[in-house]
């Protein structure tokens, strides 16, 4: 068939064939029973002659050298770069989505941009100290791509990480983790009401076991809630967060962060920029629920985008937006007010603004 001959076109690694030419995926939780010339529910995976194919192979949609602290990942390899890259369709399809111009989109070989994942890594071992997939879900429609760039990553002392909505199968996240991931920014929307009302039906326990299932082999999580006024910003939701991060290990950092309409958010009445006074107030509880790392995001110059010693309060790591303008940590990771062991990840990268923009000329 002409649509193999495309170099974005590789058999999936994770399906079954179920008879009668349908194959089941098995990359998401959503686990779609396709059928012949069908596509997947993420829009990148077809079954083609009774076989599942991937159509984004090394199919990228946007690729840019950002700061860590974007992801946002605070208390892992601070005032680093990761080559980030994502591609086309999700796994969930939120109705506020704020890459939708990607994510809504499925997949079309024929106007792919491919690049190879030797290239790829070979592009941030000269410009980042890792990589990134991200913007899109990364989990769902670049896995087998993701499996080999973290092969080769690892090979190159560069850094894994992974930024997701954790719906993937823990068949999908072994995978991941064997290739060399080691790291993951855990998109946690809300609560089962908000997944099911928005989310497409989906099942916020899956996600929740992903994040235990990765911090059970090891991996660095960072939990990352967008509040969205009218959706999950009552107090019980907010709570129900801030307690299902304190069941992965209270050193696991929380980041609110503030919310902006976009796609077709103002369909469904999600049409309110966040208060500044509710991220706060979501700060407290996660405090409140014995968090030691909680963040405020998207809101420059908030204290909260700053991390603070648990035990005495000092500030350690000041920032501003996505730079990293202060660092008061020694090697040995200790808070030098009072000697408090500090959960960070990697060390940490000084550079100079531009540098830390652009990379490296």
């Amino acid at each position: 068939m002409e649509l193999l001959r495309y170099r974005t076109v590789r058999e999936a690694l994770l399906y079954e064939d179920v008879g009668g030419g349908r194959v089941r995926c098995g990359v998401c939780e959503r686990r779609c029973l396709i059928p012949e010339g069908g596509r997947g529910f993420c829009g990148s995976r077809m079954n083609v002659g009774g076989r599942l194919y991937t159509l984004t192979y090394g199919d990228i949609s946007s690729i840019s050298n950002n700061p860590i602290e974007k992801k946002p990942m605070f208390n892992y390899w601070p005032g680093s770069m990761a080559l980030s890259a994502g591609s086309w369709g999700c796994s969930l399809k939120c109705v506020y989505c704020q890459n939708y111009e990607i994510s809504m989109e499925e997949a079309d070989p024929k106007r792919a941009y491919y690049m190879p994942p030797e290239k790829f890594v070979s592009m941030a071992s000269r410009r980042s100290q890792g990589i990134s997939f991200t913007f899109n879900e990364p989990s769902s429609t670049l896995l087998e791509y993701a499996v080999d760039c973290f092969r080769l990553a690892r090979e190159k002392g560069l850094y894994r990480n992974l930024n997701t909505n954790a719906y993937m199968t823990t068949e999908a996240l072994k995978l991941l983790v064997e290739a060399g991931m080691d790291s993951m920014c855990v998109d946690a929307k809300g609560d089962e009401e908000f997944y099911r009302r928005y989310c497409n039906g989906a099942d916020v326990e899956v996600v929740w076991r992903n994040a235990r299932e990765a911090k059970r082999m090891g991996l660095h999580v960072e939990i990352v809630n967008l509040v969205i006024p009218g959706a999950n910003d009552d107090e019980d939701c907010l709570r129900e967060v801030a307690q299902r991060t304190r069941e992965l290990g209270r050193d696991t950092p929380l980041h609110y962060t503030r919310y902006y309409p976009a796609y077709r958010a103002w369909e469904y009445g999600l049409d309110k920029v966040t208060p500044v006074e509710t991220l706060e107030r979501a700060r407290e509880i996660g405090f409140e629920e014995g968090l030691r790392y909680v963040y405020v995001g998207n809101v420059p110059g908030h204290e909260g985008e700053n991390t603070y010693c648990p035990n005495c309060g000092e500030l350690l790591i000041k920032r501003w937006v996505f730079s990293v303008t202060s660092y008061r940590l020694g090697r040995d990771k200790r808070c030098p007010s009072c000697g408090e062991p500090i959960e960070i990840v990697g060390e940490y990268v000084n550079r100079g603004f531009l540098d830390r923009l652009f990379g490296p000329v």
